[in-house]
């Protein structure tokens, strides 16, 4: 009996289950070799060696990922929803804004709690803290744009976190937020797993086989994931810092006041990669006159509108409270922008 033959696939199917990041890698240097030969070697070459400058702090967030992802230290996260209410939303922000995992990776973890009747104030302050800092973007952001840039990040995570938790709490009973579930919550995600928030973490992680086989794996998949944004990023970076009038980004962005950084938050969402790859991005427009203020409010309102965090939250609520964590970002983002701009 022969075997039959598979079935082809078209260019148009590769095309669409390619992977975007690298395609547009790929098409960049291309597109320009069309249009623009001669910045083709200065792109790359930029690329390259902003890659190589922030190789020792992709190597440090890497490892220090994989480390706690083997060890089983995200199981830490379910003791911020224990105990009194004021106490959970304090937790919640301080290690949403803090742990090392994907937006959708908690989903199943969020799921759960809200299930068994976890208030919503202190799942909004780890869902709006989560996606806006890690120790791997904590690093990448200091060794770009500054330890005190990437600090005061941080510091913003988790009051924006805080400001989530307590505005809910203080409208828990009113129409927005009362009965905030969907019926059925999407157990879709980006394919990080079950629920990984279970367990004593196991600190001396290579006495098991398992255990060792899980962060070589996550050091592997980091180091590309990481690679991948910040070439292209960087990429984007050069391409920007060559065709983008800097008088355009300083009219438009720069100046003081609270116009540039509401605008900042306003254009992060559509504008926003992902926390790593907007990194270069902010670098490149903080070259060519983007306000201090108007950087940060790029950063905060960016993050927490995300595809990856937006869908961890419209994947479990209704849309009511989905634009709530909309608008709630929205505001912590300006105010995040005002006060780095009042002190940097």
């Amino acid at each position: 009996m022969t075997d039959l033959p598979h079935p082809s696939r078209s260019p148009l199917e590769a095309l669409r289950r390619a992977d975007k990041a690298w395609l547009t890698i790929v098409l960049i240097p291309l597109i320009l070799a069309l249009f623009d030969r001669p910045q083709v070697g200065p792109t790359i070459r930029f690329a390259v060696e902003a890659l190589g400058h922030t190789g020792i702090f992709i190597a440090f967030a890497v490892l220090a990922v994989a480390y706690l992802k083997a060890t089983g230290a995200e199981s830490l996260l379910a003791k911020a929803f224990e105990g009194r209410q004021v106490r959970m939303i304090f937790l919640a922000a301080l290690l949403g804004g803090l742990s090392p995992f994907c937006s959708c990776e908690v989903i199943p973890f969020i799921a759960a709690l809200l299930a068994v009747g976890a208030p919503l104030s202190a799942v909004m302050a780890f869902w709006l803290a989560s996606p806006l800092m890690d120790p791997a973007m904590f690093l990448i952001t200091s060794g770009t744009l500054g330890f005190d840039f990437a600090l005061a990040k941080t510091l913003a995570a988790v009051s924006l976190g805080l400001l989530g938790g307590f505005t809910v709490m203080a409208f828990a009973k009113g129409p927005v937020f009362a009965d905030p579930l969907r019926e059925q919550p999407a157990k879709r995600g980006c394919g990080c797993g079950s629920n990984p928030f279970t367990g004593k973490p196991e600190w001396a992680f290579w006495k098991e086989p398992t255990r060792r086989a899980a962060f070589r794996d996550t050091a592997f998949e980091n180091a590309l994931f990481l690679g991948k944004w910040l070439l292209l990023a960087y990429m984007i970076e050069a391409l920007m810092l060559h065709y983008v009038p800097a008088e355009v980004i300083a009219r438009v962005l720069g100046g003081e006041g609270v116009g540039p950084i509401l605008l900042g938050a306003l254009v992060g969402a559509p504008a926003y990669l992902n926390g790593y790859a907007a990194v270069p991005l902010v670098d490149a427009l903080l070259e060519q006159g983007m306000s201090n203020g108007a950087a940060m409010s790029f950063v905060i309102a960016g993050g927490v509108s995300c595809i990856p965090a937006a869908i961890a939250v419209w994947a479990l609520v209704k849309p009511r409270v989905f634009f709530a964590y909309l608008g709630i970002a929205l505001a912590g983002a300006t105010l995040a922008g005002l006060a780095w701009a009042a002190v940097a």
